[in-house]
């Protein structure tokens, strides 16, 4: 239930009155505005820094709340995008005090109270937001806290590890952590891309060429199994039953979006090499043909039916800040990225007319009015839309550790991680939570997603 926001009579609307409220986009000041208030109003329905409450994750998971861990540390990097692009510390504090609160006891984003849905994708999006944290020079922690340059190599190195790649499928990751969760016999693209984009991004952060043989060697899996295939689509997974060749074709932008940032710190960090400028160049091409008709964001798997999961509805953000900073990283797709991100954004902030503030936004961009879809995720993404527009800004090209990076490595993070290959009992909760999961699967032979994600 959207409660009413406290704050509403001292908030100024940009745009159009009330009655037909829109946010502007069109100045520097526009966008640094309504990026605010989309930030608020996003922040309503977070309560971990409220007495009682947990810090860091969003309520749920289900059936407690909506959210699933994983939402929140992408909630996180949305945030320290958001001030990185628009200069707003407001949040800062909050971010810290959550990104810090979930490192669990191994301080590799494993803490123990999700367990029993814990995927490789769902840790991977909380080691990205470290590395985003590393590359934006956010605030550090503390001396005496794990910082975000080594809670990025924890999470990659818990992910290397050699538990983690076994030979089914002739390799690849597969979904879920612990054996016992439902989904470990699934190997998919969003939990192989997690670990593609964060071992290019600590290659070109640190410079250290293990980090690039590891997405080299995951980008060659990827491709060699079919999960992306000649056109560069990217489909959603298979199981390892069957070797994987029960490939689902199910296809979601963010599964593009994280191996198109990926492929761009490849192509930085080798130099401009000709393979990666290919490989970025014929993805980017997919991506935006496929997850941007008429130049605006789309979700095509769920969006006509509105049959979105609460985790597709926030897939448009990821996309558009991961297209984004690739205009950074890899300069030359600027003129074919940006213009279609400004076209997207425009038609996203024409959603934000909702509710009883009169300014929520909506999910299905196309439409460009207020579709009745509000969430967290509808707000993260017209946030990352509209934030991310001011790219283009001095100073926003992500650092290293060579140019300005302030963040403290540990090669050596999450080497007493649980590994999870010992047997251990199944709880009550455990089975509560792995019972969605158990639906979901089960949904999926009736002709539904077999999108292995939705049961995080």
């Amino acid at each position: 239930m959207l409660r009413t926001l406290p704050r509403l009579a001292a908030v100024a609307l940009v745009g159009l009155d009330m009655a037909n409220a829109a946010y502007s986009i069109a100045t520097v000041a526009d966008i640094k505005k309504t990026s605010a208030d989309i930030a608020f109003d996003m922040m309503q329905y977070y309560k971990g820094n409220l007495t009682g409450q947990t810090p860091g994750i969003l309520p749920g998971p289900p059936p407690a709340g909506d959210y699933y861990w994983w939402e929140a540390g992408a909630m996180w990097g949305a945030l320290i995008d958001y001030w990185k692009f628009t200069g707003d510390a407001s949040y800062n504090d909050v971010i810290t005090q959550a990104l810090l609160w979930q490192v669990g006891p191994g301080q590799d984003y494993m803490p123990l109270n999700v367990t029993a849905s814990l995927g490789n994708d769902d840790q991977g999006f909380w080691g990205m937001t470290a590395m985003t944290a590393a590359e934006n020079n956010f605030p550090n922690p503390p001396a005496d806290q794990p910082q975000w340059l080594g809670l990025a190599q924890a999470v990659f190195n818990t992910q290397a590890n050699p538990d983690r790649h076994d030979k089914t499928c002739n390799g690849g990751l597969r979904w879920q952590i612990p054996p016992l969760n439902n989904g470990y016999n699934y190997k998919n693209s969003i939990a192989n891309g997690c670990f593609f984009n964060l071992g290019a991004r600590l290659a070109r952060y640190t410079g250290n060429k293990t980090y690039a043989d590891w997405a080299e060697t995951t980008w060659d899996w990827m491709r060699g199994v079919g999960l992306m295939d000649d056109s560069y689509s990217i489909h959603d997974g298979a199981h390892v039953e069957t070797n994987c060749t029960d490939i689902n074709n199910a296809q979601f932008s963010y599964n593009s979006g994280v191996f198109v940032l990926g492929a761009a710190h490849m192509y930085n960090y080798t130099d401009g090499s000709p393979v990666w400028k290919d490989r970025l160049d014929k993805l980017i091409n997919a991506t935006l043909v496929r997850f941007f008709p008429d130049n605006i964001a789309f979700e095509p798997a769920c969006e006509d039916q509105m049959s979105c999961t609460t985790d597709m509805l926030s897939f448009k953000g990821y996309v558009h800040r991961w297209l984004s900073i690739t205009t950074q990283i890899a300069p030359h797709t600027a003129p074919v990225i940006l213009p279609v991100l400004k076209t997207s954004a425009e038609a996203a902030v024409q959603t934000c007319t909702g509710e009883q503030n009169g300014r929520m936004c909506g999910f299905s961009w196309k439409k460009k009015k207020y579709d009745g879809s509000h969430g967290v995720g509808q707000q993260m993404n017209v946030l990352g839309a509209v934030s991310s527009l001011l790219i283009e800004q001095p100073g926003k090209a992500p650092v290293t550790n060579s140019t300005g990076g302030t963040s403290k490595g540990n090669p050596n993070a999450g080497s007493q991680s649980d590994s999870f290959t010992h047997d251990k009992p199944v709880t009550t909760a455990d089975k509560a939570g792995a019972g969605i999961v158990t639906f979901l699967l089960a949904a999926s032979t009736l002709g539904t997603f077999v999108w292995m994600g939705i049961g995080k």
